[in-house]
């Protein structure tokens, strides 16, 4: 037993027990930039690092003055229409519903029914749509966002103050915005970069 602790405790071991741990050090960091290559390698595609780098893909569209038509759906009965007080706002004599128009709206509520009476004159029984026509600028509803819309300036997210006019389900004419302006349709941040999808 004393000539095996001898052993041990002589140069010779010693020596073989550095080299060994040397070898592993080494042997391990060989091996972890053999793997962070292989990864690299291997172009793995980041949307966050992508984002970051060259802008988040958004659609868009650029903004110019022109005539649009709103359309407030109304259900008609005999040429007679009942209407919320919230919706009645919307509506206006002389208006065209289908192949009729409106003739008259009624300011004060019917209490039999609790709505706003609305007559017509020529128009088809049945879901109609009462159309607005205007001048201006219309983006989809879902753009504007506590009366903010995205505008991509220099690829970069940025927001801009807007003004519901009107809107129907779908569209709103806005004021607020200028030809040239490019409004992001895409949910986005501001300062966000992007990057315009054609």
């Amino acid at each position: 037993m004393e000539k095996v602790k001898l052993q041990l405790k002589s140069e010779k071991i010693k020596n073989i027990l550095y080299g060994a741990c040397a070898v592993a050090l080494i042997g391990w960091v060989v091996f972890r930039f053999a793997a962070i290559g292989a990864e690299n390698a291997r172009a793995v595609f980041n949307p966050a690092r992508a984002a970051a780098d060259v802008g988040a893909p958004v659609y868009a569209m650029k903004m110019t003055r022109g005539v649009g038509v709103l359309r407030e759906p109304i259900e008609i009965k005999d040429n007679r229409a009942l209407v919320s007080s919230v919706r009645v706002g919307k509506l206006q004599p002389g208006q065209r519903v289908g192949d009729g128009e409106i003739v008259s709206v009624s300011n004060n509520v019917d209490l039999n029914t609790g709505m706003h009476i609305v007559r017509t004159r020529g128009a088809t029984d049945g879901l109609q749509y009462a159309e607005f026509e205007s001048d201006g600028y219309f983006v989809p509803l879902y753009a504007v966002s506590n009366g903010v819309v995205m505008l991509d300036v220099d690829g970069v997210a940025t927001p801009r103050d807007v003004h519901i006019v009107r809107s129907d389900a779908r569209t709103a004419l806005v004021e607020g915005l200028s030809d040239g302006d490019v409004v992001i349709l895409s949910h986005i941040g501001a300062g966000d970069k992007v990057q315009i999808v054609k």
